[in-house]
């Protein structure tokens, strides 16, 4: 299976199984598009399809001129990468994932909603400003240890673990999220663990204290904000609304990254219909000086004013292709950042049963509740039917549990065929349970959106190869 896309003047060619990116010429681009149409998926002779590519290659480009020996030059060089394993190569991982179904998981990363409250009213949060659909609450510290006990009790022989502090806001509850910190430690020591900790926020309570305290012990912090004041204040409004909440993060995220230095840690942000330009506002962050960028398409039902629709992905994929450039610029100009979803390791990336089976939910990732109930994940919190067990009692109901295990592209009848499904490993469980009910299908918009971020991110590396070779050469 290959994709093929056109992009910033680069011809690509990603054979989807190996993984291999061929960067051609216009006549060896086509060359190769007719040899998968005709000879590895058509039906007459080898002999028979390739006087026919022959035909249509001379004639199309007589111009140039392309000449028989070109022509020639170009099926050689097809052959000789398909013989290395590097064009159209055939999937062998499908019936690794047989196997890998019935593997035997262990916990390695909890989702702790530490406080199901906010200091914002964002109009879009899956969270329902909070509280997950239901009470608001904060969670103890008896309940943050029991869920750290269960996850140590679950991870088998896992060094690592992962603990992301999250809400509603987990500043709102920070006495406990320090003591649990403080109980992680101790944990490591008796039982020879690692933990990494993760921090989301909105921002509007940082202070010294505590971007002292995160730059000691967090691995990871994620900052929420959205771009420009206008987008950031209309989506993410104070409750009463009688600040700007932009005004109130922005001094306070600068200062933490200011102080965070090159310890990992991103600002994050949401885009709607309300702000389909989205491009202004990661440049926007940017230009703040913030270094490490994600900024993420809504998701929403329809129904809803900012709902992003598929008459909009048109205009969604040109915005992606001009960040792209602009990305390309200014990391050629040395003013570089980095944007999450323009990230991709062409050289090896996750290994073959990540890329199968996706994001863990519901098996080696849990979301726990201030109150002990697990979650297959933190956007399933709330979601009625969804209660996979509690930190007390452990995983109890199994039978939902191996529904998430067999979660892989080979379940997903939308997947099997998309060149992007060893880059995205089957899309969200969530996503795709809120629009089809199902979380064995898919959410096409996000499909949509996250193809083109693919085609981007390879054009990228592709850039930025061509530039190495072109410095070697001067």
């Amino acid at each position: 299976m290959i994709h093929q896309f056109q992009s910033n003047g680069y011809n690509i060619v990603l054979d989807v199984n190996s993984g291999s990116v061929h960067v051609v010429d216009e006549a060896a681009y086509d060359c190769i598009a007719l040899y998968n149409e005709k000879v590895i998926e058509g039906h007459e002779s080898e002999d028979a399809a390739l006087s026919e590519i022959k035909g249509i290659i001379l004639e199309r480009y007589k111009e140039v001129p392309v000449t028989e020996e070109d022509f020639n030059e170009i099926i050689s060089e097809i052959k000789e990468l398909q013989e290395d394993g590097q064009l159209f190569t055939e999937d062998i991982y499908e019936k690794y994932v047989k196997d890998f179904k019935h593997r035997n998981t262990v916990v390695k990363a909890l989702c702790l909603n530490i406080a199901h409250d906010c200091n914002l009213a964002c109009r879009y949060c899956f969270a329902g400003e909070g509280e997950y659909q239901g009470d608001r609450g904060m969670m103890s510290y008896e309940v943050g240890k029991a869920a750290f006990d269960f996850l140590i009790k679950n991870s088998g022989h896992r060094k690592n673990l992962e603990v992301d502090f999250f809400g509603g806001e987990p500043l709102m509850n920070w006495d406990t999220v320090k003591k649990l910190v403080a109980y992680g430690r101790e944990l490591e020591k008796i039982h020879d663990k690692n933990f990494r900790f993760t921090l989301t926020t909105n921002g509007v309570l940082l202070n010294d204290e505590i971007i002292d305290f995160c730059n000691k012990e967090m691995t990871n912090v994620v900052l929420s904000i959205d771009g420009r004041k206008c987008v950031h204040d209309y989506m993410r409004p104070t409750r009463g609304g009688n600040r700007s909440s932009y005004d109130i993060i922005l001094p306070k995220l600068k200062a933490f990254a200011a102080k965070r230095g090159s310890k990992e840690y991103y600002v994050r942000g949401t885009y709607t219909a309300k702000n389909l330009d989205f491009a202004a506002d990661v440049l926007h962050l940017a230009d703040e000086g913030f270094k490490e960028i994600s900024l993420e398409p809504v998701v929403s039902l329809p129904t809803e004013p900012y709902a992003i629709k598929e008459e909009d992905i048109p205009y969604l994929k040109e915005q992606y292709d001009m960040l792209a450039k602009e990305y390309i610029k200014r990391r050629r100009e040395g003013n570089g950042f980095t944007f999450f979803h323009f990230m991709i390791d062409l050289a090896g990336g996750p290994c073959v049963a990540k890329r199968l089976s996706g994001c863990g939910s519901g098996t080696e990732y849990v979301a726990i509740t201030p109150w002990g109930d697990i979650y297959p994940c933190h956007q399933f919190v709330g979601e009625e039917g969804f209660v996979i067990g509690n930190v007390y009692d452990g995983i109890t109901a199994t039978e939902l549990q191996e529904g998430f295990k067999h979660q892989n592209v080979y379940e997903k009848p939308k997947c099997r065929d998309c060149f992007a499904r060893y880059y995205c490993s089957g899309g969200c469980a969530a996503n795709s349970y809120k629009f089809s009910g199902n979380i064995d299908d898919v959410y096409e918009i996000g499909c949509e959106l996250q193809r083109k971020r693919i085609e981007c991110a390879i054009m990228i590396k592709v850039a930025e190869e061509t530039d190495k070779e072109e410095a070697c050469q001067n």
